[in-house]
């Protein structure tokens, strides 16, 4: 997730205050006409029933969106009796699945989770892994039967996350991907859900607490006033951004959906296009239905009682953990249970209150001050009399101050290293993996030129692949010459697993007597090839750089890897190659083109040769960067830099640094 302050205020520089008198249609319609893609949007003041609809009944693809419909599904058949939601889940290896979410990256094998745990860290975290735990539990044509009764035929989830092979709707899976609902269908579903019609009342309140909840501050929420409510469920991959929820404001509530697809802006910036058209959207919705609000004050609540979720709930699970004694060892889960409200009625026994099990003024005076974290806040006392220590001034000399967790400089001519920092430390590099990927098919191909004039056409499981993409579809033809633009220039993840598949059957496996598949083969190379050049701190487990434990170099190690990579003529010319068009020839004869662009910025400046750029949420933003003033050259190495911005500035500002040196050497 990229920092909510830079986000609201990219959005900010980019609204104007004076458009907001005008009317909403014109206003919306202002935005969709100027935005380039697919645009559908719904409008509902929940109060008035007031609307705007634009493309409204359209069948749109929904990428996460879609896992609102599975919690309504959830919750419906936990009150019919058919699930269990305190049933214990076991986490198994093959449950994971890449993308959003923490059961993958964080969680071990047999970790056990409940049903509602996992419908919370669905809809709260997005998580992918949590998303099918639930769909196994409650199946998949149960959410799409559940929504025609509904009368919401469009609204379906296709198959499990990262499972196209499980898709019911084979068909919608092709042209919509995960999901599939039209806006209109989606704010009729959260109408219901704000009318209390798709459930109990501690099902509404559970299902909107989890929504209140969820980590997306983009998109719908970024332009909202302070403190304003919103319960949301949103989604994005690559061309598709969407949002949709209930916004609560001080004189009335609406529900609003906004779909995008056939973005032509598919970055993960702060100002994407569509994030930035989906924010003014709901600013001009919440403007319209609520004029008098200004600023809206955050409001807790003064009772918190069975059914609530949420922080404040986690800080009185805490604090009644650190006032009882012995401790109860309540779970910190933020889910006010039967649980939660035993030991507030035990905790009002022995405070001599009335035994509610709901926390009200009384209750809160008595358990004194929350304890936000785990560990306890000193008090105001304590903390306003520490001392201010400051460390010494600033040194004079020295290398630039740089926000990256590691970074080298090197000899481009001879690759020996010459300054550097935390260089010998392993760590996540991101798509700077896509070097090596390179570098071995550009070895191949200096020894066989013929290599390059070879078809590769594309599997489902390239197609698939997440993340930064060429976006090249399952049967689709070209030259390995062509693909390997895709690979370098977009930062194709697909591109990547396409060469694998290609090539990894001409290598050998990582154990001789095993019968690895050609990726796998193909990442054993891979690991060969760091070991012929004594790159000691790596190991590739995938060949573009997704975050997957282990999958780790450091930046001295990526200065040999990219001195060796810029010894062939071939691998800098793709690197300095600001664009490239392709002609694409389709599994039944069509042809189809597209055109890549190069993601590293410093090619727009003289004396930057290429090399290759990398961001992951572990990675942070990555760069590997080739430069020349005069005869001298540098390569210079920057990982873990706290904004795809910053990376930049930290690689110009190292780059002047070491010529200056360079230049002032005797």
């Amino acid at each position: 997730m990229k920092p909510l302050a830079s986000f609201v205020a990219v959005l900010l520089s980019l609204c104007a205050p004076s458009a907001w008198g005008a009317s909403l249609e014109s206003q919306i319609r202002a935005l969709i006409d100027v935005h380039d893609g697919t645009v559908a949007v719904a409008i509902k003041n929940l109060k008035t029933g007031e609307a705007f609809l634009h493309n409204a009944d359209s069948p749109m693809p929904t990428a996460s969106l879609i896992k609102f419909p599975v919690m309504v599904e959830a919750y419906r058949q936990a009150e019919a009796g058919k699930v269990d939601l305190q049933q214990m889940i076991t986490l198994e290896e093959s449950d994971k699945v890449p993308g959003s979410g923490i059961l993958t990256p964080h969680f071990s094998a047999g970790t056990q989770i409940s049903l509602r745990d996992a419908i919370r860290l669905m809809i709260v975290y997005s998580d992918n892994t949590a998303t099918n735990l639930v769909l196994d539990r409650i199946g998949l044509q149960s959410v799409a039967d559940a929504m025609e009764r509904l009368e919401m035929p469009h609204t379906k989830i296709h198959a499990k996350v990262f499972r196209r092979d499980t898709s019911i709707f084979p068909e919608r899976s092709r042209e919509f991907g995960l999901g599939s609902t039209t806006a209109a269908e989606t704010i009729r579903l959260y109408e219901l859900l704000h009318k209390g019609q798709l459930g109990t009342e501690d099902s509404t309140a559970k299902m909107l607490g989890d929504l209140r909840a969820c980590d997306d501050k983009t998109k719908l929420a970024a332009l909202l006033p302070a403190g304003t409510k919103i319960a949301h469920k949103g989604g994005a991959v690559s061309n598709i951004r969407c949002d949709a929820g209930i916004i609560e404001g001080p004189e009335t509530a609406f529900a609003i959906c906004v779909l995008t697809s056939d973005n032509k802006d598919q970055s993960w910036r702060d100002d994407n296009a569509a994030h930035v058209l989906i924010a003014k959207i709901a600013r001009a919705a919440f403007d319209h239905f609520n004029p008098n609000a200004g600023s809206v004050e955050p409001t807790a609540p003064t009772e918190l009682a069975v059914g609530a979720a949420g922080e404040l709930v986690e800080a009185l699970q805490r604090t009644l953990n650190g006032r009882l004694l012995p401790s109860p060892g309540l779970d910190v889960d933020g889910d006010f249970g039967p649980a939660t409200e035993a030991v507030v009625k035990q905790f009002q026994r022995e405070q001599k209150l009335e035994e509610t099990g709901t926390v009200a003024s009384a209750t809160w005076k008595a358990l004194g001050p929350l304890r936000m974290e785990d560990a306890p806040v000193p008090s105001p006392e304590v903390v306003n009399a520490e001392p201010i220590v400051k460390s010494p001034a600033d040194a004079l000399d020295g290398p630039p101050f740089v926000t990256c967790e590691a970074w080298i400089v090197g000899n481009g001519k001879t690759g020996e290293r010459l300054w550097g920092h935390r260089e010998d430390q392993p760590l996540d590099i991101a798509s700077t993996t896509k070097i090596m990927t390179a570098y071995i098919v550009l070895t191949l191909a200096s020894q066989e030129p013929a290599i390059l004039d070879e078809t590769v056409t594309f599997s489902t499981v390239a197609d698939e692949t997440k993340g930064s993409t060429a976006g090249i579809r399952a049967g689709e033809q070209l030259p390995v010459g062509e693909l390997l633009y895709g690979l370098l220039l977009p930062s194709g993840n697909d591109a990547s697993v396409a060469l694998a598949e290609h090539f990894g059957n001409r290598f050998k496996p990582a154990d001789d007597n095993s019968s690895d598949d050609a990726l796998a083969r193909f990442v054993a190379e891979m690991n060969r090839t760091a070991g012929r050049l004594e790159m000691s701190h790596s190991t590739y487990k995938n060949p573009h750089g997704l975050t997957e434990p282990g999958h780790q170099s450091s930046a001295a190690d990526l200065l040999k890897l990219a001195h060796a990579a810029m010894q062939l003529e071939s691998f800098r010319s793709y690197v300095g190659t600001n664009q490239r068009g392709c002609a694409l020839l389709g599994a039944t004869g069509y042809e189809r083109h597209v055109v890549w662009k190069n993601t590293n910025q410093l090619l727009g400046v003289d004396g930057y040769l290429g090399l290759k750029t990398g961001t992951t949420d572990a990675a942070g933003a990555c760069l590997v960067s080739y430069g020349r003033r005069g005869d001298e050259d540098l390569i210079i190495v920057v990982l873990g830099a706290k904004s795809s911005p910053a990376r930049y500035t930290d690689t110009r500002n190292l780059f002047r640094w070491a010529w200056n040196n360079l230049l002032t050497r005797p």
